[in-house]
């Protein structure tokens, strides 16, 4: 008989998946509207109604900045790397990535077995999406909630869960000595600090040459930060890894102190300036936006940071 206290916990498990709908509705949205190319989230998501103009410029900005800082990683191992996407929901990286030409050793995706189950049932009944996983000389492994194909792995995972964790990345084929990239967007928030601290010591423990983007909120404790809680709490989720998301600050200092080499992290005010400046003009383009202080505030209560365990990789920034 399921505990008051393990109800809750599924409650909250289910509108954290809840949240991976929403960002691939947002982000298809701002696809349809011209603001990045991406020619495979429309498997993944049906049409969705237009979001308001402050809210295409956050995911594209979001999704620019994380897209050049991968890009800039392969660049920098000639492809001899790893990446991990740690609550990947439906991203699409994998497929653009192949599209592009972009080759790395091995790509994983981890995400509870709700979501990849249905990840796993849109790929395998999409051509365009399992050709890009298949290759003649593998034979992709299907079940439930998992898809091996030869460099693509998606497994399903309670990331809380450390010692389940670790059969999934050997499972995953995932070599400790090769430079590997994680990424989080939005993941880690909502984690207990301790067993988001134990995963993050864990990566920093077997990983030697490791790269660690993390996209998550900052400022939670200012007026703007209080009513992101609140939306976020009324519809069921309690972000129980809050206390690390206060500042860019503290979004350091949880890496270092889970053994990371160093760290940085830089709110979206500071990550849209870096942005290529044709690129801004570009999209700044696609919509009016009459509330221009609303997007500021928008961006200040978002930061990616960087950490890595190899000092080579702190040179990998915007």
């Amino acid at each position: 008989m399921l505990q008051r206290k393990d109800v809750d916990s599924v409650g909250n498990d289910e509108a954290v998946i809840a949240t991976n709908d929403d960002a691939s509705a947002c982000k298809r949205c701002a696809v349809a509207l011209g603001y990045w190319k991406d020619r495979y989230i429309n498997y993944f998501v049906r049409a969705t109604d237009r979001k308001a103009p402050e809210i295409n410029r956050g995911y594209f900005a979001r999704s620019a900045a994380i897209k050049l800082l991968v890009d800039k990683f392969i660049e920098v191992t000639n492809g001899n790397c790893q990446i991990v996407n740690i609550g990947a929901g439906f991203d699409t990286l994998y497929w653009r990535l192949v599209e592009e030409g972009r080759s790395v050793k091995g790509f994983v995706e981890f995400d509870f077995p709700a979501v990849t189950s249905r990840k796993c049932l849109y790929i395998q009944r999409t051509k365009q999406l399992l050709q890009a996983v298949s290759d003649e000389d593998y034979d992709v492994k299907l079940n439930r909630n998992n898809l091996h194909g030869h460099t693509y792995k998606l497994t399903g995972v309670d990331l809380r869960n450390l010692t389940e964790v670790e059969g999934k990345v050997k499972e995953s084929d995932l070599e400790t000595s090769l430079p590997t990239l994680f990424l989080a967007e939005c993941v880690l928030v909502y984690m207990p600090p301790q067993k988001s601290a134990q995963l993050l010591q864990w990566i920093a423990d077997r990983f030697k040459s490791a790269l660690f983007v993390n996209y998550e909120m900052v400022n939670l404790g200012d007026r703007f930060g209080e009513v992101m809680l609140s939306n976020l709490r009324s519809r069921g989720c309690d972000l129980a890894g809050s206390d690390a998301c206060q500042s860019t600050e503290t979004q350091r200092k949880r890496f270092l102190e889970c053994g990371w080499g160093g760290a940085d992290s830089c709110d979206m005010v500071g990550v849209w300036n870096r942005l290529p400046p044709e690129e801004v003009a570009r999209v700044s383009q696609i919509e009016l936006l009459d509330e221009q202080e609303l997007l500021r505030q928008l961006f200040a209560h978002y930061a990616i940071t960087t950490a890595w365990t190899d000092h080579r990789w702190s040179e990998v920034t915007l």
